[in-house]
Order: structure tokens, then C-alpha cells, then sequence
């Protein structure tokens, strides 16, 4: 056991997804696997192993924002032995060209967050995915026939920001969308020498302003979650 994961040694398995909300975790654990355990409940953080089409997976709730996801999968790898560590998350478009609804699988990931400032003695750090779960994920898309966009994402530290026009230098330089974790992800998986990736649907656009509803929200999450399973198969 580790201070925030209570799951036994062997509990969890190499592959683990990470979506942020614990319930999407045991939505998804309840909807595609088989044979399935429920390895954590500490502050109902919930992570659960079982099985897709033959191929034994994880997958838990890593909550909201970098220190968030920091703490889940520095435990996940360090006491636990995991080796894939894959995203799968919402995220709001930057770009005209990113619509709703809209998969896309973050290559790079910059940060507004001075986690990377601090540990890196106020230079700069550019986590990558990992190029072969990028590639998996590619030929995945391609094999199902959906359809997915690639590039450089922003992890933000804040949600709600008072400067309304804060996107616009981000999208100047061809960010794609904005989420909260991915860089933590990265870095961390680059520090233990494992392979992180991330992939996202998009649920709002701050350039149109649209955001899709609870249902939609679900019916894109389902697409996103059969790409990334199938990448293990």
C-alpha cells in the first residue's frame, strides 16, 4: 500500500487509464471490463483491474489539476510497477479547427503551472508523449476509423481565469486545447522511464463558446474510451 493508493501488491495491473473523475473511472470499469476488482476507495479516489478482450487493465480517478495527478501516478509507478500510463480526459479547443467533440491526442504539453520551473531550476522543460503509445494510438484511430487530431496541448493550473483573453497567445502558437494534468503526466513519466499519453475529447470551445451537454459529453467519452482500450489489443 501506498499513503494514498490501498491497493495490494499485484492489485493493479502494467496498462492503467486515468481519467479525472473517479466516477467516469468506475463508469468505465463497470461499462468495458470483465472479471473486475475494485483495488482503491481511499478519498474516494476510485481504481478498479479487469479485463478487455483478454488484456488485463486499470483504470482510476486522478481528480483535478497537476498536484492532483502528481501524487496518483508518482504512487501508481513507484509502489505499483505501472508501465502505460494513458490521459483520457475533457479538454476545452483553442482553435478554430479543433470542434466539439473533437479526439485529440496531446504530443507536448505546455504549462502555466511553475511545477517544471521549480524542479528544473527555472529553465524550461517540454514533456512529450510517449512516441510509442502515440504511435499505437494512431494506427488504433485509423483501424476503427475515427477520426483524431495531434499536437502541442496547455495543462493550466487555473479553470477560472479574470483575464477572459488569456487563451489568445496559446492559440497563436498553434496550442490545440487546454487541460489540467497532461505535463505533470508527462514529466513524471519520463523521470521513472515509462509511457505516458494522453488523449482528449473536446467538451467546449473557447473560441466559439460552444459546450456540449452531460449526454453528449458521455456519448464522446465513450469514443475516446474505445480508441484507448483498443490500443492494448
Amino acid at each position: 500500500m501506498s499513503i494514498h493508493i490501498e491497493a495490494k501488491e499485484g492489485a493493479i495491473a502494467e496498462t492503467i487509464l486515468l481519467p479525472g473523475d473517479p466516477l467516469r473511472a468506475k463508469w468505465l470499469a463497470e461499462t468495458y471490463l470483465t472479471d473486475t476488482t475494485c483495488f482503491n476507495n481511499v478519498r474516494n479516489m476510485l481504481g478498479y483491474t479487469g479485463y478487455y478482450k483478454g488484456n488485463r487493465i486499470s483504470v482510476m480517478g486522478t481528480g483535478m489539476g497537476i498536484p492532483s495527478i502528481a501524487i496518483y501516478v508518482t504512487e501508481l509507478i513507484k509502489d505499483y510497477g505501472v508501465k502505460n500510463l494513458v490521459r483520457i480526459g475533457s479538454a476545452g479547443s483553442l482553435q478554430a479547427t479543433v470542434k466539439i467533440h473533437d479526439i485529440v491526442i496531446a504530443m507536448a504539453s505546455s504549462t502555466t503551472s511553475y511545477i517544471n520551473t521549480k524542479r528544473f531550476n527555472g529553465a524550461d522543460y517540454a514533456p512529450t508523449a510517449n512516441i510509442g503509445l502515440f504511435m499505437q494510438a494512431i494506427q488504433t484511430a485509423k483501424a476503427l476509423n475515427i477520426p483524431i487530431k495531434a499536437g502541442s496541448v496547455l495543462s493550466a493550473d487555473e479553470f477560472y481565469d479574470d483575464n477572459e483573453q488569456w487563451y489568445k497567445i496559446w492559440s497563436d502558437y498553434g496550442v490545440l486545447c487546454v487541460e489540467m494534468e497532461t505535463s505533470a503526466l508527462y514529466t513524471i513519466a519520463a523521470k521513472y522511464k515509462v509511457n505516458a499519453l494522453g488523449v482528449f475529447t473536446i467538451s467546449d470551445s473557447l473560441i466559439s463558446k460552444e459546450i456540449i451537454d452531460a449526454k453528449d459529453r458521455e456519448q464522446s467519452f465513450t469514443q475516446m474510451a474505445e480508441l484507448v482500450l483498443n490500443m492494448f489489443c
